[in-house]
């Protein structure tokens, strides 16, 4: 008599396939930002390294100061004076090379994957041109001006601490120095220069040089900056006129009004010129957009169809 043997079929004995979750398109496209900062390492250390520049040279700064304070103390408009011009140094460093590094960095963005081939790798994963370029362009408008914020703010903190431990016993009145520097009131100004201007003001800058940078045969640089000079030449010669370079000087000083930093024109009163409808007022505003998205969704195109230089 035999037993029956409980023998299970081979395909149950198999190790199920683990099928990976599908990302959504939201996880693609923070994924590829976050790309992005893996390969442009750039991105974060040039801004930092400004930051930590601009403190070297405020602390011997102010150890000079110090003793140039031994036998003559400010008066409190000195004073406030003193600390207001370096901690504008400082915003204006960090946030202009935090602008330099956005320009290089979308002059290569698409360019680079042209150059170096390894654009062949990337169209063969499952990720849209449109994923692939709106997270690069994401990284002039939102992650460097926000990076920047930071660092500025982190910066200006320290320099306060490092001020504030050298000029003891000088005759500065420390509790007035941290009460003149209202930190929410300085927080909520650079905030608000930073979103106005570094993201949306300077957009169809980003769009044009992402632009160039998808479609460049050789030397980006050229490509970008040749054309608007050449045009301006043109203007000037044949008509007299400069309005072609007043339009890219104002797009690149910031709009007249609502956009820039309001603590150099005020220093008593540093919200005074937060006034937000008058920058969304603004026609240029809006036109920069309509035209930076022109110039994303042309870069779009040109990435589906531009192969390996």
């Amino acid at each position: 008599m035999t037993t029956p043997v409980n023998a299970m079929p081979e395909s149950s004995l198999a190790p199920q396939a683990i099928v990976p979750a599908a990302m959504t398109a939201t996880q693609t496209f923070l994924w590829s930002v976050r790309r992005e900062l893996w390969e442009n390492r750039a991105v974060y250390i040039a801004p930092l390294i400004a930051a930590g520049v601009f403190l070297f040279g405020f602390l011997v700064n102010m150890i000079k100061v110090r003793r140039h304070l031994q036998g003559s103390p400010l008066d409190p408009m000195q004073q406030h004076q003193l600390f207001l011009t370096r901690h504008e140094l400082a915003a204006a460093l960090v946030m202009g090379t935090a602008f330099i590094v956005g320009i290089f960095y979308t002059l290569d963005a698409l360019y680079g994957e042209r150059r170096d081939r390894s654009i062949l790798f990337w169209k063969s994963l499952p990720i849209s041109d449109l994923t692939v370029v709106l997270s690069k362009v994401t990284i002039p408008m939102v992650i460097l001006p926000f990076l920047s914020f930071v660092l500025t703010i982190a910066t200006q903190f320290v320099m306060l601490l490092l001020g504030s431990a050298i000029l003891l016993g000088t005759g500065v009145n420390i509790p007035m120095l941290w009460r003149d520097f209202s930190f929410f009131h300085v927080t909520v100004d650079l905030l608000y220069h930073i979103v106005t201007v570094h993201g949306l003001w300077y957009a169809p800058i980003y769009g044009w040089l992402l632009m160039v940078s998808a479609s460049a045969p050789r030397a980006p640089f050229l490509w970008a900056f040749l054309p608007p000079f050449v045009i301006c030449g043109l203007e000037r010669i044949a008509f007299n006129t400069t309005y072609c370079l007043n339009l890219l000087q104002e797009r690149l000083t910031g709009p007249a009004s609502g956009g820039s930093m309001s603590s150099a024109s005020d220093p008593m009163d540093p919200m005074a010129h937060l006034i937000p409808h008058h920058f969304f007022s603004e026609p240029g505003l809006w036109i920069g957009l309509l035209i930076a998205a022109i110039f994303v969704a042309i870069a779009v195109q040109l990435r589906r169809r531009q192969g390996p230089i």
